[in-house]
């Protein structure tokens, strides 16, 4: 895209959609940003949601953007063992066997409260997650705004 195909949109605004998309399993939630407005739309196989009513071209047109679930991102469980690679790497086998049955998350947090590093965990998962997400928008041509 070119500088003057750029589409301006709230950086909480855009956080917040991909946070939307990410609570559930991929394609469950899903996010759509508008490249002629900046404007998001916001759908879910879950749950009716109260607000705007979707485009009727967001099937059929190309202007229209979907927001990535962590997962597109790399920021599932690949995070989670690159931080426990980083700052726990004795305890690395153990999480790896934790992403291999359900309930992964739970133990894996279980384990870090233990250990005195959630806070720790949710830091650098913030980092990457707004690393992550002003990449994704660079290689888009979104440009993200504090409203």
């Amino acid at each position: 895209m070119t500088s003057s195909n750029v589409v301006r949109v709230s950086a909480v605004e855009l956080r917040n959609a991909f946070d939307f998309v990410s609570v559930g399993a991929p394609f469950e939630h899903s996010a759509y940003i508008s490249l002629d407005s900046g404007e998001i739309y916001w759908d879910s196989g879950c749950a009716e949601l109260g607000g705007e009513s979707l485009p009727q071209d967001l099937d059929t047109s190309d202007r229209y953007l979907a927001v990535p679930h962590k997962n597109d991102l790399n920021l599932g469980h690949r995070l989670a063992l690159a931080f426990v690679d980083q700052e726990m790497a004795n305890d690395y086998a153990t999480v790896q066997g934790f992403f291999r049955r359900r309930g992964a998350y739970g133990l894996f947090k279980g384990l870090l409260q233990v250990r005195g590093m959630l806070q720790l965990w949710y830091e650098f998962e913030e980092r990457a997650t707004d690393d992550a997400l002003r990449s994704w928008c660079d290689e888009h041509g979104i440009q993200l705004e504090d409203r």
